[in-house]
């Protein structure tokens, strides 16, 4: 009984945020032992945890095949019956060099040759296989029970395009049999939702070696489902009291070393030459926002001032994270930059915060609260950081939000708060953004007219709420699996007939959806009607309204639901006004499904 008592303890430490990493850590280790067994002259990079799992770089003759992932797996599980204690040792910083140069693993001795500050550093033994390591790590290599290894990518040694292609294993692993079988149905849900996937299938978009790496070329469908998500953004933004601005898509590089940006973002930046000067294009708007605060005397009773753009930025991302419309080159933010008093600056943050929460209740987003801190990277002086972070964490306390915090993460010229979303599958996304800058205020000599007769510096908050039109829109594709609500999809209905004898009448009732304000198409194809509904049904279109030689005599419809089915014969005006007010609703599909990644239900998305 007691030794049971002593297997529970392990295992709730094992379920514990903690302990998954330990437990991974070491799921991470056992793998490059396998590998080094198998593959003796393969050299061992890095192999840290990540969310939901582990991977481990590795320098091989020849890429691995999934027939090695299937050896390596084998080996890992005689490793884990050999039950190796796990053992820590230290050594100095040179005594660890000559170790590891022995054993011929540069990568390690270059890890170590950045340590050498360091009085020691750790390395972690298990059986013959000794790896560099700040640990921790399970006491024995038997408590690794339940890992698969899932997939083979390249990767740069340290992210860099200059140094070698190392192949990278990526595995995950549970203290429980039922965790591991529930991540794996969400990873193959995950798979079946991949944006990139529907992106083809529905026609929304495609990303053209030709065209350029990260650079989005979208059809028609996708192009009127970001013209539907940028009117819903200017309505939401209007009533909310912004005001509209543009600004240019290059501006002289002398804007950017105001900014900063030359000097800490350079880097992602791409650049030009006009007539001997150079010029930026833009990754960023909050420059040409400042500058039209700047364009003329600003009074105390002017701010707050809201400006409101979506703005298209271009960031030089390297091709390896490069990833559908997540990770691209060129993209449209919704972002707005809000200019205020001190006494405005708790309210106006909130105010933030509320038009997430309205938003995402839209979408069916729930969501938390993170605030990164002061990066190592970062301008403006310790007091303008201080107050800055104060104004956001008493935004958050005072009206009671839960935070976590993230330290180092901020924007090099200010404190943030992140939003998280969660989808369907109960993955998190970083979409809106609220970030309090004291600093570039200053650096543009952002001035207003105080009640005193004086001159004072606005504060400025950076703030996002839907983030990367791009991201957000891959985020809604695989939370939906591509089955958007009424008011969303790009083709709301589309009208079958069954024969060619109904054609006529088929237009007619296409032409009246289409004047209601729906967003119909007509399936004129000499096709058989069991065959277009098909297709309705693949592209996941919302309404279909079947006509055959009934109907036409009647001059009525059937319709039928992509989310419920055939809903009988119907009178046009009364099918059209239902599906409006659908519309007007914005109204989710109820079998938009959430898989929690750790639980054994699958249940229906709650709304708010």
């Amino acid at each position: 009984m007691e030794n049971t008592t002593e297997k529970e303890k392990i295992r709730i430490l094992l379920e514990s945020p903690e302990g998954e990493e330990i437990l991974r850590h070491t799921s991470a280790h056992v793998m490059a032992q396998a590998v080094k067994e198998l593959f003796p002259e393969t050299r061992l990079a890095i192999g840290p945890t990540i969310e939901n799992g582990f991977y481990y770089d590795f320098d091989t003759a020849r890429p691995f095949t999934p027939e090695d992932l299937d050896k390596i797996t084998e080996r890992m599980q005689e490793i884990v019956r050999r039950a190796y204690p796990v053992v820590r040792t230290e050594m100095s910083p040179d005594e660890a060099i000559v170790f590891f140069e022995q054993r011929h693993e540069p990568y390690k001795v270059e890890l170590i040759r950045d340590l050498m500050e360091e009085s020691m550093v750790s390395l972690y033994a298990q059986g013959d296989f000794v790896d560099l390591c700040r640990g921790p790590h399970l006491p024995n290599t038997s408590m690794l029970k339940h890992f698969k290894l899932l997939n083979v990518a390249g990767a740069y040694w340290r992210g860099d395009e200059r140094n070698p292609m190392l192949q990278r294993i990526y595995g995950t692993s549970f203290a429980r049999k039922e965790g591991l079988q529930n991540h794996l149905k969400m990873l193959e849900e995950a798979k079946k939702r991949d944006h990139r996937k529907l992106g083809r299938e529905l026609d929304l978009f495609e990303i053209n070696e030709t065209v350029g790496g990260g650079l989005i070329l979208y059809h028609p469908k996708g192009a009127m489902l970001r013209w539907i998500l940028e009117d819903f953004e200017k309505a939401e933004h209007l009533k909310r009291g912004y005001l509209p601005v543009i600004g240019p898509q290059i501006l002289k590089s002398d804007v950017w070393r105001i900014s900063g940006h030359y000097d800490y973002y350079k880097e992602n930046m791409y650049f030009t030459e006009i007539e001997g000067k150079e010029y930026g294009i833009k990754p960023m708007n909050c420059p040409a926002h400042m500058m039209i605060f700047q364009s003329k005397t600003r009074s105390y009773r002017d701010l707050p001032l809201r400006f409101f753009e979506l703005g298209t930025v271009h960031r030089h991302e390297k091709t390896g994270v490069l990833h559908g419309l997540l990770r691209v080159r060129g993209f449209t933010q919704d972002d707005a930059h809000i200019f205020c008093l001190p006494e405005q600056l708790t309210g106006e943050i909130i105010g933030v915060i509320d038009f997430v929460r309205d938003v995402m209740k839209v979408f069916g987003f729930e969501y938390t609260l993170e605030l990164s801190t002061r990066p190592e990277k970062s301008i403006g002086s310790d007091e303008d950081w201080d107050r800055a972070t104060l104004a956001l964490t008493s935004a958050l306390e005072e009206h009671r939000l839960a935070y976590t915090i993230n330290e180092g993460d901020g924007a090099f010229y200010g404190p943030k708060v992140d939003v998280k979303i969660k989808d369907a599958l109960g993955r998190s996304w970083q979409c809106a953004t609220i970030q309090c800058d004291f600093t570039l205020p200053e650096r543009f000599k952002l001035r207003y007219a105080g009640q005193d007769g004086s001159e004072h510096r606005p504060i400025m908050l950076h703030r996002v709420i839907l983030g990367s039109l791009e991201r957000f829109m891959a985020v809604l594709i695989e939370h939906f699996a591509g089955k958007f609500p009424v008011w969303l999809a790009p083709v709301q209905a589309v009208v079958i007939n069954i024969t060619d004898k109904q054609l006529s009448y088929a237009a007619e009732v296409k032409e009246k959806f289409v004047k209601a304000g729906i967003r119909t198409d007509l399936d004129a194809r000499n096709e058989k009607m069991g065959y277009k509904i098909r297709e309705a049904q693949i592209q996941k279109i919302p309404y279909m309204i079947i006509v055959g030689d009934r109907e036409m005599e009647s001059l009525k419809i059937s319709l039928r639901s992509r989310d419920r089915g055939d809903l009988g014969t119907l009178n046009i005006e009364s099918s059209i006004q239902d599906i409006l007010k659908e519309i007007e609703e914005k109204r989710i599909p109820e079998d938009t499904m959430e898989i929690k990644d750790q639980g054994t239900k699958i249940k229906k998305q709650k709304i708010g």
